[in-house]
């Protein structure tokens, strides 16, 4: 195991899982963090990330971005920025990989849908369904519920946006079983996992948006970040393909803001002068972040992609449609329970707000295809309309 620096998280001192481990030993020579991956490398609802929207809903074209290929360009970015500071790679990994398992079908038009279904019985969230996912619901396991992860990979997940003031039901139902400290920060490896995943999503949301017409680089170039780099990339390679030359742009992009970020978070610790995990933790504000004026250039950057990408009329159309397949199902489910699988039917309470709960676990865990299906073998009409790509 390479050296960790002081402020890392230490598997060998991990605060355990939930469950004590009834089977014989490890399989393996792994630490806690490692077994934690792999769990959910092998877990179902990791594969079922292949189907689900990251940009563009249930895309046509073979090379756009899901939930799976987005999730592995975070563990990408985050290993990276981990490893230069002397983190526990293992711990973020395991979290960069795991953030978006609790996304429904069609991304947040999903969400906003299922939310709005839920709305009498606490409503839906994202990332708090994540953990009820990894601790709850994906249960290989014969002996508990869940795939028993460690505290820290919990606690980072439950915490990907930082403290947690006010838990809607289903984190504060998990928080109370298994108490995760949601009051403070979490880990620095917690913290990277988040960070790397603004870096991806910004920076890859751009090139699947040129790749799909949807943005133009002239309109990308009246952002100073984005000019400032292209002129390098043009200076660099005058003669190289136009869409090599835009390839460039976007890792150079990304090699700069992870720079900043390895820069500004060494600064960060050694002001706090930190020597354990538990100082990152009681920090009053984000250890790993960008600095300030990489922190307004990437908000700039977010403003101008919603304006023009995640809000383009074409998206908001196709993602009104995609919401509606997702509030019909729903619907669907609770006015007729026997149209659920029977094993889910099988398991289905009585009462409210936990059966509704319980539908909106299944409705969730859907890939797009899956939902598109479902919407119509109960409606007899395909959905349309759910590709503008």
């Amino acid at each position: 195991m390479p050296n960790l620096a002081p402020y890392a998280a230490d598997p060998a001192c991990s605060r355990g899982r939930e469950f004590p481990a009834a089977r014989g030993g490890a399989r393996g020579p792994r630490s806690h963090f490692q077994r934690d991956r792999d769990r959910i490398i092998h877990s179902i609802a990791f594969r079922r990330l292949r189907g689900k929207t990251q940009v563009f809903i249930a895309p046509d074209g073979d090379h756009y971005r899901t939930r799976l290929t987005h999730s592995l360009e975070v563990s990408q970015v985050g290993r990276v920025i981990a490893r230069t500071l002397g983190l526990d790679e293992d711990l973020t990994e395991a979290l960069c990989l795991a953030h978006d398992i609790g996304h429904p079908p069609f991304g947040h038009a999903g969400e906003d849908a299922l939310s709005d279904s839920m709305i009498r019985h606490g409503g839906f969230d994202h990332n708090a369904h994540t953990l009820r996912v990894l601790m709850r619901l994906e249960s290989p396991y014969p002996d508990h519920d869940g795939l028993n992860l460690s505290w820290e990979v919990l606690e980072g997940l439950a915490k990907h946006n930082g403290p947690v003031a006010a838990p809607g039901w289903a984190l504060a139902e998990l928080d109370e079983a298994y108490p995760l400290a949601l009051g403070q920060w979490p880990s620095l490896e917690a913290q990277v996992a988040a960070v790397a995943d603004d870096i991806a999503y910004d920076n890859h949301d751009i090139d699947d948006g040129l790749r799909a017409g949807f943005l133009d680089l002239d309109d990308l170039l009246t952002l100073d970040f984005v000019a400032d780099q292209w002129r390098e990339v043009d200076r660099r390679f005058p003669g190289a393909p136009h869409e090599r030359k835009l390839r460039e742009l976007i890792r150079s992009q990304i090699g700069i803001m992870v720079n900043d970020v390895i820069d500004t978070t060494r600064h960060a610790i050694a002001g706090l002068d930190a020597s354990s995990s538990c100082d990152i933790r009681q920090a009053e504000k984000a250890v790993a972040c960008f600095s300030p004026g990489m922190a307004a250039q990437e908000r700039r950057l977010k403003t101008f992609m919603y304006e023009r990408l995640y809000l383009h009329p074409e998206q908001r159309e196709t993602a009104e449609k995609a919401g509606d397949v997702v509030a019909r199902l729903f619907a669907a489910y609770a006015q007729d329970s026997t149209l659920l699988p029977k094993d889910w039917l099988g398991s289905l309470p009585e009462l409210e707000p936990m059966r509704s709960r319980h539908i909106a676990d299944f409705v969730a865990g859907m890939t797009d295809r899956f939902a598109i299906e479902r919407c119509a073998e109960i409606y007899g009409i395909r959905p349309g309309g759910l590709s503008n790509v």
